[in-house]
């Protein structure tokens, strides 16, 4: 018998779990767009690791609430939210040659974002090419896009995924992947030039 998955059974009873040092509160998925769903059907979606699926917890950051911390070691990102809680999600995160640490801000958000891949990755892997937002388009269901301390484009983005089997690892080429369903979710959450830190 098949089991159901771990985060469809929280989210259908609100379950609290005990997990080490701290408790984990699921939290319900967010509303979808017809579009949303149609297109979010398209991309498989393997058994969530609990280690991975999103939670509230208390507050590990210490950092101000609205602000994105993301601890690459962990694969883990964090929406920091009033009252020393926060929402986790799991990620993927750069391999080792494409790490990158930092802080940022949120200059653009977009909903199913085109890709327009930067000239060195087409260097690297000629056969990338730039593509319209959709369900085979790499940026996923929405994508939140960095910039520096003095305005400019990091090329770095925070986004969905077509690949969600690979979350909770080093996968990607510097950029932060999520579940689509977790990067909506955070989308809908977090403002026009949120701070990020990625350590």
């Amino acid at each position: 018998m098949r089991r159901p998955r771990f985060a469809l059974a929280l989210a259908l009873t609100g379950a609290v779990l005990a997990l080490p040092g701290c408790m984990y509160r699921a939290t319900p998925d967010p509303e979808l767009s017809a579009k949303d769903k149609e297109w979010m059907a398209m991309v498989p979606e393997p058994e969530v690791d609990r280690r991975f699926a999103r939670y509230m917890i208390e507050d590990p950051t210490g950092e101000a609430p609205g602000t994105i911390v993301v601890e690459t070691r962990e694969r883990q990102l964090y929406y920091v939210l009033p009252d020393r809680k926060a929402i986790r999600y799991g990620v993927t995160v750069g391999d080792e040659a494409y790490g990158w640490s930092g802080t940022a801000r949120i200059f653009r958000k977009a909903s199913w974002p085109d890709w327009h891949p930067p000239a060195e990755m087409i260097k690297r892997w000629p056969h990338v090419h730039a593509m319209q937002g959709g369900p085979a388009n790499p940026l996923g269901a929405r994508a939140l896009y960095l910039a520096d301390a003095s305005g400019k484009d990091t090329l770095y983005r925070i986004h969905g995924t077509n690949e969600p089997e690979r979350i909770g690892q080093a996968a990607s080429s510097g950029c932060i992947r999520m579940r689509n369903i977790d990067v909506v979710d955070l989308y809908n959450r977090v403002g026009a030039d949120a701070k990020v830190i990625v350590r």
